[in-house]
Order: C-alpha cells, then structure tokens, then sequence
C-alpha cells in the first residue's frame, strides 16, 4: 500500500485533537470514520467539527460547498471494532499510557493486516503501543499540532521495529495527501517538540507560582520578546492543563529530571476541573 491507496481513515477520539485530524482528512476528500465511546462523544465530535468547518468558511479559507463536502465524508462508530475496512488508522484518545496501549491491542486485532497504526501521542514512546498491537513493524507516531487544520507539523515517530515501508507511507501521506510538513524524530518519551516544550512551560508556571512576575506579564515578554505566537501559559490553557500534565508525568518517569516534575500550580488547576480553553477557566478565563 502506498499514500495514494489510503482512500479512508480511521480515527480513535473525536476531542481536540482527533477532531482536528478528522477535519483535515475530510477536507483532503478522504472518507473519515472515527470511534468514540458514547453517542454522547459522538455527537460532541460532529459538533466540534462543524464548528471548526463553520469557522474556516466564515474566514474565507473555505466556500460554502467544501464545508458541506467535508461534512459528507464523515461518519462514526462507537467501538474500534468499526474501524475494520481503513486503511490507515490514527489513535487520538486521551493521553494516557496504560489506555492507549488498550487501544493499540484492539485495533492490532481488528484492522487488516496490511494497515498502519498510527498514534497521535505526544509524549508516549512507541515501541510501548507496537508491543501491545502485536504488530510492531505497522505502528508509528503520527503527532499533529493543535490546532490540527492550522499548524503544518506533523512529528513522526519510528520505534525501532517499524518498518522502513511503514515510515515511508505514513510520510507521503501526510506531505502529499495533507499538506504537512514532517519531521522525523527517536523514539523516547517527548520526542522533540514536547521534550523541549514541557520544561519551558513548567518553568513559566514556576515564575508566575513565586510571583516573580504576572501572569500577564510573563506571556508578554515573551510574546513580544521572543516573537511567539502568544506566551507559555497562554499556550498551556490552548493546550489542555490535563494534557500538559500528563505529557510531564510522562517525561518525569522516563528521565527522572527535576525540570519535568509539574508545579503545584498546574496540578492544583487540574484538580480543580480549571483545564484551559476548553472548560473555559486555566491560568486565565475565557
């Protein structure tokens, strides 16, 4: 199988992230069938994405038609096990190991055999989630951007059994079928962006948990400073505090490393159900 004969994808989770990628497929005429775990995730994913489309075509970036089209080609199921006549999968659950693994061990026994598996991870070695597939050499890591139809990079991941095939397909998909740009990355926990993204942002906690400076102040300077898109507690709310989180508790179990133990501030925010932009509370109120 080559990109071009990926003419339907499977995507696990319809959240932030697997929305997005849901979204871009579609709009790339690929038929897209994603999994989520009620008719209630369900229903939030088909909203999700219809106001992501209604967004684009209220910018101008997208006509009315290709709205509708897109829409067209999406459909879901409520158990991985619909996933069974893709031709590429792409895991976008929640970004916790022991779940993902699950996931992994399900769609190794109910894709075709000739089918990658590719995982939206952005911290979570592969090799782990190859193991539990039972088919090591067809696993990858796929990490888009949030959000998804936006950003332009997609971190690929190889564990040391994937194939040089698998490698080669999962590239050209997402280069000549999704208009990405890729990188390539080594298998350890983080890869590259989130191995240098968590401590910086961590660090930013830091300041603001001392009150070294605000809140405010903290994403200014560096906004402004550095000449980023916005600052790293702006960013973490876009992100997900949760999934800031859990990508640090990963990078602290493989490394060990002062610099990747969470802040109190972060934890005591993501006890409190305040989880950034998508509860509409985090570091700031939206």
């Amino acid at each position: 199988m080559n990109a071009q004969d990926v003419g339907h994808v499977g995507v696990v989770g319809c959240g932030l992230m697997g929305s997005g990628i849901v979204e871009v497929c579609a709009r790339a005429g690929l038929r897209v069938t994603f999994a989520e775990g009620s008719p209630e995730l369900i229903e939030a994913g088909r909203a999700r994405i219809a106001r992501s489309l209604d967004g684009a075509v209220a910018k101008g970036k997208l006509d009315d038609g290709a709205r509708d089209a897109a829409l067209g080609l999406i459909d879901a199921v409520d158990d991985v096990a619909g996933l069974a006549p893709v031709d590429l999968v792409i895991e976008a659950a929640t970004e916790d190991p022991g779940a993902k693994r699950a996931i992994f061990g399900r769609l190794g026994a109910v894709a075709r055999p000739e089918v990658v598996l590719a995982s939206n991870t952005s911290s979570i070695p592969i090799a782990t989630l190859g193991e539990a597939s039972a088919r090591p050499e067809q696993v990858i890591g796929m990490h888009f951007f949030n959000p998804v139809p936006v950003m332009g990079l997609i971190e690929l991941t190889p564990s040391a059994a994937t194939s040089d095939d698998t490698f080669t397909l999962v590239q050209a998909f997402g280069t000549e079928v999704l208009g990405k740009t890729c990188v390539r990355s080594s298998d350890e926990a983080g890869f590259i962006v989130n191995r240098l993204l968590i401590p910086y942002l961590f660090d930013a906690m830091r300041l603001y948990e001392r009150g070294f400076a605000t809140r405010e102040d903290i994403d200014t300077a560096i906004q402004l400073g550095l000449a980023h898109p916005m600052g790293p507690l702006r960013l973490s709310d876009l992100i997900g505090l949760d999934t800031v989180l859990s990508i640090g508790e990963v990078l602290h179990r493989a490394f060990g490393e002062e610099r990747d133990d969470a802040p109190a501030v972060l934890r005591s925010l993501v006890a409190e159900g305040k989880l950034g932009r998508k509860t509409g509370e985090g570091f700031y109120t939206y």
